[in-house]
């Protein structure tokens, strides 16, 4: 009984928390957040939808829950450095008459920015219950994807920069049961719950009058997870789950609606421990949907506000992104009965194709990972895993044109235009306790 209330007041307070701090920016392609565990991070998530060290991993597979015969608790933090920078940016303003045609001569302007990120912090908690030798069930809470780039209010793209926040938390629960030695099946459920803000400023008013203010768009919807274990022996086994994402619908206090769809996801992992040795190899290819993110809508905006437009709809934003990868590898050392230590490295391919964006910045990246395991005891552990994360050069380049307000019958339109190039960094450390009992 009083571990059945310390498991509940430690799931309450970590879902209260990843509501509240898990602002992140995006740290896979796309805005997909890998938090899930320090172990992960420590092994650039290589093999994480098999090995099964903790309780961590139901959340990439919950077939993989009959690996364990004992009930385990996994409980810990991320912290999420990013480091994100716009360079040798330049933004220009033309204004237009009803034929498009220039009224004044375009005037250009730096747009460069050297740091537009910040440092978060993402929990997480796993519990795996073994019931009998074939079925197992289990709970969790963490987040599956978040971002947030914010431009000084005084950014002179205030139109383009502004403010992204987007941020989620998952929490699950799943089933996992054993066919025979070989095969285990899991399926799960999501229930997701996410909140967005989104403020773009009409140009050349910085943030006294705004083209987009959705102010925390909030929301739940419901996803499912599948997933399957085969193991060869008690060294070599191999893992594949799918998970369903659902298209997100939010909405703000003011009525503002946002729908947002979100990746479904496909992963297969191995493991491979070398017979004789203490070292271990692992893998993991995983898919992300990023195709059937077109664009986020935005519904019934009080346009009234910014003075462009009498009401109704008056921001879209197209992004067209493509299904993005990640390829991974790692190796684990099981040095002595009290330190394993790990590495790992991924490669993760942009969500972006032909249409890129300064308020979402996105590449190819690479991740180098480490990380260790004390064993407190023979039921006990700490795990600690850093990753530094490097994209790549992006070039940007955007453009709208909007009214003026200027009534005809001489009505004057603006064209602004940004590019440049976005780079994004990030540091990644995890810690984490782990229990059996």
């Amino acid at each position: 009984m009083n571990k059945t209330r310390l498991f509940k007041k430690t799931l309450l307070a970590v879902t209260i928390t990843s509501a509240t701090l898990a602002s992140q920016h995006a740290l896979a392609a796309g805005f997909q957040l890998n938090a899930q565990s320090a172990t992960g991070i420590g092994r650039a998530f290589a093999g994480d939808a098999v090995i099964a060290d903790n309780a961590a991993v139901m959340s990439r597979n919950p077939a993989a829950m009959a690996l364990f015969d004992k009930m385990e608790l996994s409980l810990g933090f991320e912290s999420i450095t990013s480091m994100i920078e716009v360079k040798d940016a330049t933004y220009s303003k033309t204004f237009l008459d009803a034929t498009g045609s220039p009224v004044a001569p375009s005037t250009t302007q730096s747009a460069n920015v050297d740091d537009a990120g910040d440092t978060s912090i993402a929990p997480n908690i796993h519990l795996i219950v073994p019931v009998n030798e074939k079925f197992a069930w289990g709970v969790n809470a963490y987040s599956n994807f978040g971002t947030k780039t914010e431009f000084d209010d005084n950014y002179v793209a205030s139109e383009f920069g502004g403010l992204t926040d987007v941020k989620s938390f998952n929490l699950g629960l799943a089933g996992s049961y054993r066919i025979n030695e070989q095969w285990s099946i899991g399926a799960g459920l999501d229930l997701v719950y996410g909140q967005g803000t989104f403020k773009r400023a009409v140009p050349g008013t910085n943030s006294a009058a705004y083209l987009l203010n959705v102010d925390k768009a909030d929301g739940w919807a419901v996803g499912f997870n599948l997933g399957s274990v085969y193991e060869l022996d008690e060294n070599n086994r191999f893992g594949l789950a799918y998970r369903y994402s659902p298209e997100f619908e939010a909405e703000d206090d003011a009525g503002q609606k946002v729908t947002l769809p979100l990746p479904d996801m496909a992963e297969f992992s191995g493991f491979h421990k070398i017979e004789d040795t203490k070292f271990a190899v692992h893998y993991s290819v995983q898919w992300i949907g990023w195709g059937n993110f077109d664009k986020i809508d935005f519904d019934n905006l009080d346009a009234t506000k910014s003075g462009l437009a009498a009401n109704g709809p008056l921001y879209q934003k197209d992004y067209k992104w493509q299904d993005g990868w990640r390829y991974a590898i790692g190796g684990t050392y099981y040095l002595n009965n009290d330190w394993t230590v790990r590495a790992g490295y991924m490669y993760d391919t942009s969500a972006q194709d032909s249409l890129t964006s300064i308020s979402v910045p996105d590449s190819d990246r690479q991740w180098l990972s480490a990380g260790f395991t004390y064993h407190i005891d023979s039921a006990s552990n700490i795990d600690f895993g850093f990753t530094y994360l490097m994209g790549d050069d992006t070039q940007v380049n955007e453009s709208v044109t909007l009214p003026t307000g200027l009534s005809a019958p001489n009505p004057v339109y603006q064209n602004t235009a940004v590019s440049g190039t976005t780079h994004a960094d990030a540091i990644l450390m995890g810690l984490q306790y782990s229990r059996s009992f």
